[in-house]
């Protein structure tokens, strides 16, 4: 069944359970658009549904239940179009009753929030559907899965009507880390050094469909002109189409987004609002909490005096593909730009920022590097509120009375520390010391691709985290 799959054990290991439970199951299956959500549910079902409907992006209610119908078809039924959801899902118990198949009955629903028209009462007749017929048969399992990923919470996980409480097992799906993303690419027959895999994790993270229009037969640079750069680039407009498909109303969403592009360390919620000079309001909250749910933004409190507090905490852009589209959407003055701009400062600038947030990405890698799966930690970025201006790339505290203050450098070669940077360290460490008021040690660590060079000034390092260290599989 997981033929072809690559990684996803976790999301694997549910739906074995789901296959060998006594119960009936209701899973919701949410992410980003492109993570491979339809992949994984039809590669690890062989396709085997006992029926499979999939809604139709952008379509009015006649047309989704034209689709629904056309399902129903296919599953043997062979009557008109039902007139509304209620009797659409009458239609469909009639069609499962009369399988002869005494085996699971897998129901698959894709794009489940395209059906969800206004006014149909889709969300409320497949209450009814499950309440009335579905959970009262230990061999169902229904699934559900959408991109949609703030309507899927909303109406379907957090549901306050009908499906309150009713969904048994939820599985939001995430990009595919480093080690998964060399795995992929392989059996894709691309064979890249892991610098060159880090690089294009960069621009397209691990996001299965975009890893998938690589050409192991370009160079990494030709494949960036040619999928953004070029005159009909395929992904020259997937940064709107993504929110469009994630938020149906994504215009306050791209605000902020655009907001938190410009600031690398990410921004608190009242500096956001003074920012963009929005109310405080519920809109924001749930605007941000979607954000997070959907692996665009993620939240992390810093250190005041010691003590973490609620308004410390910062919002920070972490999707990589959005980092990159906003660093370079500007730069569409030529369809090789990416090739003739290597090793120059600005995409230097830009990698040394983006393997800063492959890091964040990559943080129980980082934790296992150092010895700390078992240990209880924080992390998060730091700034000083005093002059001069010091600037932390990651903090890793530990219930260990210990902290890792890592620097975190991009680079082809090992990594020399100079003089300079040795005494900037320095001042780092004494200012973070001195604003967080912290009684722990500091131990000074470094991840950079290949480690560091052998001086004076590397001795003052305790550890070091290497590229290969991020390539772990979990």
């Amino acid at each position: 069944m997981e033929k072809g799959i690559i990684g996803r054990e976790r999301e694997i290991s549910i739906l074995q359970d789901l296959c060998s439970s006594e119960r009936a199951e209701f899973v919701a299956v949410y992410g980003r658009r492109r993570v491979g959500k339809t992949y994984l549910i039809q590669q690890f079902f062989d396709h085997q549904f006992a029926f499979s409907a999939t809604g139709i992006i952008d379509g009015q209610k006649d047309e989704q239940l034209f689709s629904f119908t056309a399902s129903l078809i296919q599953a043997g039924y062979s009557g008109s179009q039902p007139k509304n959801w209620l009797q659409a899902f009458e239609l469909l118990k009639s069609v499962l009753e009369h399988r002869n198949d005494n085996g699971k009955c897998v129901i698959y629903i894709d794009e489940l929030p395209c059906f969800d028209t206004p006014k149909s009462g889709f969300v409320r007749a497949l209450a009814y559907f499950w309440n009335t017929w579905a959970c009262m048969r230990n061999n169902v399992i229904l699934i559900v899965c959408g991109s949609a990923t703030s309507w899927m919470i909303d109406n379907i996980i957090d549901n306050h009507g009908g499906l309150h409480n009713r969904i048994t097992h939820s599985i939001c799906l995430h990009q595919f880390t480093l080690g998964e993303t060399e795995k992929y690419l392989e059996s894709r027959n691309i064979h890249w050094s892991r610098s060159i895999i880090a690089e294009a994790y960069m621009m397209f993270g691990g996001i299965p469909y975009y890893l998938s229009l690589l050409n192991g037969r370009e160079s990494l640079a030709q494949n960036i002109d040619r999928l953004y750069f070029s005159k009909h680039a395929e992904l020259g407009q997937e940064y709107h189409r993504l929110y469009a498909s994630l938020f149906k109303s994504p215009e306050g969403y791209l605000r902020i987004i655009e907001l938190l592009g410009k600031n690398k360390q990410g921004l608190t919620r009242g500096e956001i609002v003074e920012a963009l000079k929005i109310p405080s309001s519920g809109t924001l909250t749930s605007q941000l909490e979607n954000l997070v749910h959907c692996d665009i933004i993620r939240r992390y409190m810093t250190k005041r005096n010691g003590k973490p507090k609620t308004n410390d905490a910062y919002y920070q852009l972490v999707d990589l593909f959005s980092l990159f589209h906003l660093n370079f959407s500007k730069k569409l003055t030529s369809e090789d730009y990416w090739e003739q701009h290597l090793n120059t400062p600005a995409l230097n600038t830009w990698m040394g920022l983006a393997f800063e947030h492959v890091c964040y990405v990559h943080i129980a890698q980082i934790r296992h590097a150092l010895g700390l799966d078992r240990i209880a930690v924080e992390y998060y970025s730091w700034r000083s509120s005093q002059s001069p201006k010091a600037q932390i790339d990651m903090i890793i505290e530990r219930a260990d009375h210990l902290i890792n203050l890592c620097e975190i450098k991009f680079t082809y070669a090992l990594y020399t520390i100079t003089a300079s940077e040795a005494m900037n360290m320095r001042n780092r460490i004494a200012a973070f010391q001195r604003e967080s008021n912290t009684k722990s040690g500091i131990l000074p660590t470094w991840i950079t691709p290949y480690g560091l060079f052998r001086n004076q000034y590397a001795a003052e390092i305790y550890y070091q985290v290497t590229l290969d260290d991020l390539f772990l599989m979990e």
